[in-house]
């Protein structure tokens, strides 16, 4: 899925590693050997391209910069495109807020559901109903070792595929096992998952699609908004199929490199990629990492379409702000701020979720 073009020193070199360093995230030193809370270390924003200021601007009849282009594609807002960066489209804010939420929802309790695949299997195997584990104070535990009386206790089994088999249970029983089997709490696992997959599973080891897996289809809501979504770059005459879709979970700290996604057959088709939760900084690079990237701020409910020559173009997200001010994620606060919500707010109030739906063949 992800590929890049050089490895090594020379890759430390390139303008598009020196526009991820240059935004990354970085803590101030002086603080090192104080108790004060670690300090960002400012960063230079001002040559970020930000779509939802130039939407006001141009939706008061102001002028776009050089460069944007605003096209009117039947939505209820405008599609802006890059004059050099052909086949890249982006619709600022086109999803509403009610519909971040159920997005949200859905990528933490329903697409990281087995048959599904995580960056979990590989060492845990299928994990069962992880958000709702972590809600719940629940541990992770090794079965192997596992005395008799705590057998009936386990809520749900999981494997990696051999002998070893992982089991959650509620905090108290995992107090009374003590140190003797390997465990992990649910919250901690569920911040450690970076991705899930849904329609058509991708193997990471291969480097294709296997169609032989077994999985769940994309949910027939996802199928449609990804459809309408994807027209204004899809050829003449032509509807998306949405085939396989992958889900990334960012938190504080976590970047994606610089990379191409090119193992669908068909790259005249887009990458639709929508965007919820905390806001992110996007880098758009061309054909090699020596281009100068454009970056680009992605908010929640911002969604890119990249198709045709955009395929080709290294990309990839350097940065995520999760503080009050940056994070611009108000409108999520006060959605979330209810009753069995809370849990989804607790999660999104330090993460940026990212669902990318495409065309395999």
């Amino acid at each position: 899925m992800y590929v890049s073009d050089k490895a090594g020193d020379d890759v430390e070199r390139t303008a598009f590693r020196k526009a991820e360093k240059k935004y990354k995230l970085y803590y101030d030193d002086s603080f090192k050997s104080s108790k004060k809370k670690k300090q960002p270390k400012p960063v230079d924003l001002s040559e970020v391209l930000d779509f939802k200021s130039i939407l006001e601007t141009y939706n008061q009849g102001g002028q776009l910069p050089v460069g944007v282009s605003a096209l009117q594609c039947g939505f209820d807002r405008p599609v802006f495109s890059l004059e050099n960066r052909p086949g890249f489209y982006f619709i600022a804010g086109a999803l509403s807020v009610e519909e971040q939420c159920q997005w949200i929802r859905e990528s933490l309790t329903i697409f990281p559901q087995p048959p599904n695949r995580t960056n979990h299997n590989a060492f845990y195997g299928p994990v069962h109903d992880l958000f709702m584990a972590a809600k719940e104070g629940k541990v992770l535990i090794e079965e192997e070792t596992l005395p008799g009386f705590l057998e009936a206790e386990c809520t749900s089994s999981v494997s990696n595929g051999d002998a070893h088999k992982w089991k959650f249970y509620e905090e108290e029983d995992a107090k009374s096992i003590g140190k003797a089997s390997k465990s992990i709490p649910a919250t901690i696992l569920l911040r450690k998952l970076r991705w899930s997959t849904l329609g058509l599973q991708f193997d990471w080891s291969k480097r294709n699609y296997d169609v032989s897996l077994p999985h769940n289809k994309i949910p027939d809501a996802l199928c449609q908004l990804a459809k309408r979504m994807a027209a204004p770059a899809m050829p003449m005459g032509e509807e998306f199929r949405p085939e396989a879709a992958i889900v990334n979970y960012f938190g504080l700290g976590d970047t994606l490199g610089g990379h191409l996604d090119d193992m669908e057959a068909d790259w005249s088709k887009p990458i639709v990629s929508m965007s919820v939760g905390c806001k992110a900084i996007f880098l758009l690079g061309g054909r090699t990492r020596q281009d100068q990237p454009l970056a680009m701020f992605l908010r929640s409910g911002d969604i890119v379409l990249m198709a045709g020559e955009a395929r080709e173009c290294f990309h990839g997200v350097p940065r995520i702000f999760t503080d009050k001010e940056n994070a611009e994620i108000t409108p999520l606060e006060e959605q979330f701020s209810h009753g069995d919500d809370l849990c989804f707010l607790e999660y999104i109030r330090t993460s940026r979720i990212n669902i990318n739906i495409r065309q395999v063949f």
